[in-house]
């Protein structure tokens, strides 16, 4: 037999949950071949099989939680996986006042076999065993969810009385009684994390924001002027993001508090420019980062979008395309966003919004009233570090930039 393991999750990364088998008991897999996925807080990864063979035995259901080394499964050759399925269904009819308490212990041991650590440590502290608690996973297996449910009911096994403060904690902390027409959930493990970040940004951060309009007529008239020779020279079409990018780095250049973070008492400045753009997926919002921005043309800035973005949503991405980066950029406008205050994408220390792009009554230098297509522009920085002045002028900037593009290009 060979086991089928957890591989390393990344730097800081210790555990995930069991998203989907791909495979299921006693079906034939080839080496490489994906057999089941594992969502991390994230990113969701597959873990491919290590050779030749059969799915012998799966030890992890869906929904549990797996350290990295954790054994999820157990592969073998074709004919030893077959032969070794019906070994259960030879009980001997004889001695049948004996076979009932044989059944029972080994029930009870592959139930234990059958549970995570995590929940074989939870079922050890509250004196139970497996054959306590009904299993609600894949093939009766017992998750967490089972055991806390088990001791809200119940209570622990010759456990001493709990303080009135701990019975109040627990009363507070009980999920409550889903009504007729609700459904109950479980949040995925990067639902989870993306909840806790962001409370955290919020928490921590002396976060503020700042707004202004760009008129996006500039770089419209550009893309139609160069798209096609864009697109026959470097194979993708020429988007609005390069240019926001660009007059992003520019102006973390020249105001380099934006581009830094607070580590305790000290200030972390960074002379490079990893800018993670925000993509929404069906698992959530995620970041990846385009490493070096600033050492990229806006066709190279183009396509690394494309790829991340595409990859992003069918859940390629590795985690360390997802961390490291220095500024962020998000494009509500992509939903029909009018205005938003983008919340820090901690521990950096500024995040850019754009919106949707609508024609808007616009007085002209000359005084005349034109309707040209605006953009509102949101700037949340963290005040702790980022003067308002600072951020107000970060913002400028980029404005300035967005409306001549010919800086982008002279750097000015």
């Amino acid at each position: 037999m060979t086991n089928i393991v957890v591989p390393t999750l990344g730097e800081s990364v210790s555990e995930a949950t069991v998203a989907q088998w791909l495979k299921k008991e006693g079906e034939a897999v080839k080496a490489d071949e994906p057999i089941v996925e594992l969502e991390t807080d994230k990113v969701t990864l597959e873990v491919n099989a290590p050779e030749d063979g059969v799915i012998a035995k799966i030890t992890v259901g869906e929904g549990e939680t797996v350290e990295v080394g954790a054994v999820l499964g157990e592969m073998g050759e074709g004919s030893a996986a077959n032969d070794s399925a019906p070994a259960k269904e030879e009980p001997k009819k004889e001695a049948a006042a004996e076979a009932p308490k044989k059944e029972e212990k080994s029930e009870a041991a592959s139930g234990e076999a059958k549970t995570s650590p995590a929940v074989r440590k939870m079922l050890a502290d509250n004196n139970l065993s497996a054959d306590d608690v009904r299993g609600s996973g894949k093939d009766g297996r017992i998750t967490k969810e089972d055991v806390q449910n088990f001791l809200e009911k119940h209570g622990t096994p010759d456990a001493a009385p709990t303080p009135k403060t701990s019975e109040v904690t627990q009363a507070e902390s009980k999920p409550r009684e889903d009504g007729p027409r609700e459904e109950r959930v479980r949040m995925t493990k990067l639902r989870q994390v993306i909840a806790s970040r962001l409370k955290e940004a919020q928490n921590t951060a002396a976060m503020l924001t700042t707004f202004n309009e760009v008129d996006m007529g500039p770089v419209m008239d550009m893309r139609k002027q160069y798209q096609d020779q864009f697109v026959k020279k470097h194979g993708i079409k020429l988007g609005f993001m390069s240019f926001f990018v660009k007059a992003a780095i520019n102006a973390l250049k020249e105001f380099p508090a934006v581009n830094a973070e607070i580590d305790g008492t000290d200030v972390v400045y960074k002379n490079y420019y990893d800018i993670g753009v925000a993509v929404s997926t069906p698992q959530g919002l995620v970041v990846p980062v385009i490493r070096d921005a600033d050492q990229m043309s806006m066709a190279e800035i183009e396509a690394k979008i494309v790829d991340l973005g595409t990859r992003a949503r069918d859940g390629k991405l590795s985690i360390d395309e997802m961390t490291g980066g220095t500024f962020t950029i998000t494009n509500g406008g992509i939903f029909g966003s009018m205005l938003s205050t983008p919340i820090l994408n901690t521990p950096q220390s500024g995040i850019l919004g754009m919106h949707n792009i609508v024609q808007r009554p616009v007085v002209t230098k000359s005084g005349d009233i034109e309707a040209r297509p605006i953009m509102y522009l949101a700037h949340s920085y963290d005040h702790r570090i980022v003067d308002g002045r600072e951020a107000v002028s970060f913002l400028v900037r980029i404005k300035d930039a967005i409306e001549d593009p010919a800086r982008l290009v002279l750097d000015v």
